[in-house]
C-alpha cells in the first residue's frame, strides 16, 4: 500500500470511530434522564448501598445509627440558566466516549495491528483486554465507594453552624466525573507497571524496598480522597490502592536479567 493507500484506510477507520461515538452518543442523550436519576444521582440518596451497607456494619457493631446513610440526602440545585441543557450534551459525549472505548480502540487496532510483530500483537492484545477491565474497575471502585464517601462528608462538613451547604449541579458532576476519570486512570498503574517490566525499567525488587514509603503515600492519598477521620472509611479507599501496588509488584520479574530473558 502506498502512502495514500494508508491514510484512506486511517480515514476510513477514524470515520467508523466517529459513527460510533455518534450514535452511542444520541441513544444516551434519549436515555439520559432516566441515567441521570437511577445511576448518577443515586449517591445522593440515603438508599445506595454503601450507605445500607454502613448501617448494616454499625448494627453489627452495636453503634449509633444516629450518622449512617439512611437520612443521607443532597438537594442539588441549578443556579445558571443554560447548566441542565449543556450537561445534558455534555454527559452523553463523555459517557458515549467511556461505553465505547474498547470498540473505538479494537477499530484502531484494526489499522495497526497488519504492521506488527506476531509476539508485538499478542502483547499488545493482552494489555488492550486488561487495560479495559482495569480501567472499568477502577471506575466501578470509583462509584460505588470512593465518590459516595467523599460526598457524603463533604455534604456534611461545615465551616459554621451558619452557613448551610447548597450544592450546584455544576460543582456535582465536576466532582462526579473527576473522581471516576481520576480512579479508572489509577488502576491502569499495574499495566504500566507490567510495560516497564518488559522494556527491563522496573523489577519487582523496587516494590519490595519501598514498600513501607509506598504505604505511608498511599494512606495519606486515602486520606486526600476521604477525609474523613473514620478509619474505616480510609481503610475502605486504603485497601484497592495497596492492592494495586502489590498486584504490579506481582507482575514484574524479580531482575532486570528475568525480563530480557522472558
Amino acid at each position: 500500500m502506498t502512502f495514500w493507500d494508508h491514510l484512506d484506510a486511517l480515514r476510513g477507520v477514524l470515520f467508523r470511530m466517529a459513527a460510533v461515538v455518534a450514535t452511542a452518543a444520541v441513544a444516551l442523550f434519549c436515555l439520559m434522564p432516566r441515567i441521570f436519576d437511577s445511576v448518577i444521582l443515586a449517591p445522593c440518596h440515603g438508599s445506595f448501598p454503601l450507605y445500607s451497607l454502613f448501617d448494616r456494619l454499625s448494627a453489627l457493631a452495636g453503634e449509633d445509627t444516629a450518622t449512617s446513610g439512611t437520612d443521607f440526602s443532597v438537594n442539588l440545585i441549578n443556579t445558571q440558566l443554560a447548566s441542565q441543557f449543556f450537561i445534558h450534551m455534555s454527559l452523553s459525549f463523555q459517557l458515549a466516549l467511556i461505553v465505547t472505548f474498547p470498540l473505538l480502540v479494537y477499530l484502531l487496532w484494526t489499522f495497526v495491528s497488519p504492521a506488527l510483530y506476531p509476539n508485538e500483537r499478542r502483547n499488545a492484545g493482552a494489555a488492550f483486554f486488561w487495560g479495559n477491565i482495569l480501567f472499568y474497575l477502577g471506575m466501578a471502585t470509583a462509584y460505588y465507594l470512593v465518590f459516595p464517601l467523599t460526598l457524603r462528608f463533604l455534604a456534611g462538613y461545615q465551616l459554621s453552624a451558619e452557613i448551610p451547604n447548597t450544592i450546584t449541579l455544576d460543582s456535582y458532576m465536576d466532582n462526579f466525573m473527576s473522581i471516576l476519570l481520576v480512579m479508572g486512570v489509577t488502576f491502569e498503574i499495574p499495566l504500566l507497571t507490567w510495560a516497564l517490566g518488559r522494556l527491563g525499567i522496573l523489577n519487582r525488587s523496587f516494590f519490595t524496598r519501598y514498600r513501607r514509603h509506598a504505604i505511608v503515600l498511599l494512606v495519606i492519598a486515602a486520606a486526600v480522597i476521604t477525609p474523613t477521620s473514620d478509619p474505616f472509611t480510609l481503610a475502605a479507599v486504603f485497601l484497592p490502592l495497596y492492592l494495586l501496588w502489590e498486584l504490579s509488584a506481582r507482575l514484574l520479574p524479580t531482575s532486570h536479567l528475568a525480563a530480557q530473558t522472558e
